[in-house]
């Protein structure tokens, strides 16, 4: 989502504006459901699903790399399917990371294929063919919870801690991309990012699979511990990854927010280049900003990734274990 927003969505009660709203909300509602009842594609293969049901970040990505991993390490050759937001290529295509560009495919497939073959496409039975001719014996959607065009056997609501659900409502009255139960009929497990500050995972249907993780910054972090830095970030809550350096100890005396999906201009460049040489800081970003960075002003930023640190390590396993067992 670009921009912050409307702080009415975050609020737990139903504000006015949303209620003035809920007519809109009611024909979102409807349209998507109609969308979710075309026939689907089953293909071949497993296909798992990263999904949410909220606007901006939740952490659907780092899930996405972190179960590609261990489905790696199990012997699998996953590939990865994404929309391509923000990229102006339609697809379906393969993303090369040596030769795509993040205005190309957008930022976050250019991300994915560093670790996994990586398609793009709104059409996910397209981009599922192609992987499939080209070796993927399993599937994972990066996004893609209300697309009907692929049959997943396995679908992962991903949910921030942080923000929960908002205020509950349907855009434009709220955050949600669909009703939640709507959402909860079609899952198979939840997984909760971050502090479950609104004490989510008791409430969710018993039948359904669910675990928590946190983000933690890799190894990297390490050498920036005791010098002044100056953070920006262009994902859907910029402010996750500001929290996150505070919290491993190393604290910006500068942080600079920019909208999700953000493309880096020149004039961008200039500023963040004027503050780190006014303030002799080191720039830190994510590593889904880095992929947009021309490379003379990368060699100047530290990128810090991302992991999951699993609440039970045994969680991610029993997600894989259910996505071969699920017919």
């Amino acid at each position: 989502m670009r921009g912050r927003p409307p702080r009415f969505w975050l609020h737990p009660t139903r504000s006015l504006a949303a209620r003035l709203l809920r007519p809109f909300s009611f024909i979102a509602t409807t349209l998507t459901r109609r969308r979710l009842r075309r026939p689907t594609f089953h293909a071949p293969v497993p296909v798992l699903c990263c999904g949410n049901i909220t606007t901006g970040g939740t952490g659907k990505t780092p899930l996405a790399l972190d179960l590609v991993q261990r489905l790696r390490d199990r012997g699998h050759h996953p590939h990865i399917l994404s929309r391509g937001h923000g990229g102006r290529e339609r697809g379906p295509i393969d993303v090369n990371p040596g030769r795509s560009t993040a205005r190309e495919v957008g930022d976050e497939p250019l991300l994915l294929a560093q670790s996994a073959p990586t398609w793009i496409g709104a059409n996910r039975a397209e981009t599922a063919r192609l992987a499939i001719g080209q070796g993927a014996d399993c599937l994972v959607m990066d996004d893609g919870l209300q697309n009907a065009t692929l049959h997943k056997n396995v679908s992962i609501l991903v949910v921030d801690g942080i923000t929960g659900f908002g205020n509950g409502c349907v855009l434009p009255a709220g955050p949600l991309r669909e009703p939640l139960s709507d959402a909860l009929s079609r899952a198979q497990a939840i997984v909760v990012i971050g502090d479950d500050r609104h004490n989510l995972l008791p409430t969710f249907p018993r039948h359904l699979l669910t675990a928590q993780a946190r983000l933690v910054p890799g190894p990297e972090i390490r050498t920036l511990q005791g010098r002044r830095i100056v953070a920006f970030a262009g994902i859907g809550r910029p402010e996750k990854f500001f929290d996150m350096l505070r919290d491993a100890g190393v604290t910006p005396i500068r942080s600079l927010p920019f909208p999700d999906h953000h493309v880096y201009t020149t004039r961008d460049f200039q500023r963040l280049e004027a503050l780190s040489r006014e303030s002799g800081t080191t720039l830190v970003t994510t590593a889904k900003d880095a992929v947009k960075l021309p490379f003379p002003f990368r060699t100047q930023v530290k990128v810090i990734r991302v992991e999951l640190l699993w609440t039970d390590p045994k969680a991610p396993e029993r997600l894989l274990d259910l996505l071969f067992s699920a017919p």
